[in-house]
């Protein structure tokens, strides 16, 4: 068989644990690209490889919802499909998975959006899974640019389901709002405030569309606060 010519990344010691685990001490498992520039900067699902790692990016990654009511994972297609199933196992939750457009035979709500790569796609989800005020921890890989995850959260609320809580808006404390379209205008709705779940992912840039997401709801990421600004970067 023909050989790539790509350089290989060193092999994984899956026995190796470090003796301080601190946080993030497994995102050093992931994979840097050594296909160019028509590939993602990093394969993080490296990681998943390692018995200790995966763990541990899990722990993370659930901590903050201790104690929150959580009644449903859902994992963004396809990656997300991963952390999402996982997560959903350690909490001994249900997992729904949030689909590309055209694979389900059921019926569907959709949703347009923009990649991190610039691509305009569909996303779809199943109508009969979601009752409103189902509480659900919404997981992906990596929030990049938002725009794959505000799509997720825009088909859970859409059909009643709670993602988080509002933060609140600048002069309407305790006020919800609820984003129906790309680009319209955020209208309060009059209800109480939810019990917050949130957004999981291994890293959230600091982009526009993650901070948005950071700022309105309760989220979750592996990535250490002084390792932050190299994740921007992609460096």
């Amino acid at each position: 068989a023909q050989s790539s010519q790509h350089p290989q990344s060193p092999r994984m010691d899956l026995c190796h644990v470090p003796a301080t685990r601190e946080k993030g001490w497994y995102l050093a498992l992931m994979a840097p690209n050594v296909k160019g520039p028509n590939y993602a900067w990093l394969d993080p699902s490296r990681l998943y490889c390692h018995p200790q790692g995966l763990q541990d990016c899990l722990a993370d990654l659930l901590q903050p919802f201790q104690g929150d009511a959580i009644d449903l994972v859902a994992g963004i297609d396809a990656m997300g499909f991963i952390l999402g199933a996982a997560a959903a196992a350690t909490l001994q939750k249900g997992f729904l998975a949030i689909r590309k457009a055209g694979h389900l035979c059921v019926q569907t709500v959709t949703q347009p959006y923009t990649d991190y790569s610039g691509r305009e796609k569909l996303m779809e989800l199943r109508t009969d899974a979601i009752s409103p005020g189902l509480r659900i921890l919404l997981v992906d890989q990596w929030v990049e640019t938002g725009g794959t995850m505000r799509a997720a959260i825009e088909l859970v609320e859409r059909l009643g389901g709670v993602v988080a809580g509002r933060r609140g808006a600048p002069g309407h404390p305790g006020v919800q709002w609820h984003h129906h379209r790309p680009h319209s205008l955020w209208w309060p709705l009059l209800r109480p405030p939810c019990v917050p779940t949130g957004v999981a992912a291994i890293c959230i840039e600091n982009s526009e569309g993650g901070k948005w997401i950071q700022e309105r709801y309760k989220c979750s990421h592996c990535v250490p606060a002084r390792l932050q600004p190299r994740f921007d970067q992609h460096q």
